[in-house]
């Protein structure tokens, strides 16, 4: 069983959306270029920012560094700060307003490259499709997921594993009925903690180029 998570410790109460459409408006962005420097859809980010729906950790660090703000200004996520991590102290987190939650399994080191969590998935769950920089592996610890790969579907069990280019266009979905627990290894850094980018830096000149509507706006 998944021991209950206490994400409100670590994160302080804020509106994830509204403050990621600020931040937005502050750069002059429009929803499609954040999306598509991102690696997502205008879309999905449009309801991001209208609290319909709540961006996995891996799309928060996407639309973070596209905004050129800190991820830690959107979630405050466990330090990891031994080589060794133990079952019965490590803590679940949580993207405000979302399902899945996370617990921090690497640490940081200079030159280190390698970040890793697990994933906790409930039942229904469906990731938005997503590409980014770098590489990522998945190994299933329990129950089963499906993930897509630009089309291609691999139906993952326990024991199984998946290794891929992170540049192309997955997303993965628990078609189960109970949570998915999975172990995630990749180049992303998915805690603020590496000054390299994982995008192109976006132009802040490029949203007022862009037509006004509601699709961009």
């Amino acid at each position: 069983m998944l021991k209950k998570h206490h994400s409100s410790d670590l994160t302080p109460s804020i509106n994830l959306g509204a403050s990621l459409r600020e931040r937005r408006k502050e750069l002059g962005l429009t929803l499609q270029v954040v999306a598509d420097a991102a690696g997502l859809t205008a879309g999905f980010i449009s309801q991001v920012e209208r609290g319909i729906t709540a961006p996995s950790l891996a799309s928060l660090v996407s639309v973070s560094e596209v905004l050129q703000t800190p991820l830690s200004a959107f979630l405050q996520q466990p330090r990891q700060v031994n080589a060794a991590t133990h079952k019965s102290s490590r803590a679940a987190y949580s993207v405000a307003g979302a399902d899945v939650s996370y617990e921090r399994l690497s640490t940081t080191f200079e030159s280190s490259q390698l970040h890793s969590v697990i994933v906790h998935e409930p039942p229904g769950f469906r990731g938005e499709p997503i590409s980014h920089r770098g590489e990522e592996m998945f190994y299933i610890t329990d129950g089963e997921i499906t993930v897509e790969i630009e089309g291609e579907v691999e139906i993952l069990r326990k024991g199984d594993s998946m290794h891929f280019d992170s540049s192309r266009i997955h997303s993965t979905w628990n078609h189960g009925s109970r949570t998915a627990s999975v172990l995630w290894c990749g180049t992303m850094d998915i805690f603020g903690d590496a000054p390299a980018p994982i995008h192109k830096p976006t132009s802040t000149n490029e949203g007022t180029n862009q037509p006004t509507g509601d699709r961009n706006s």
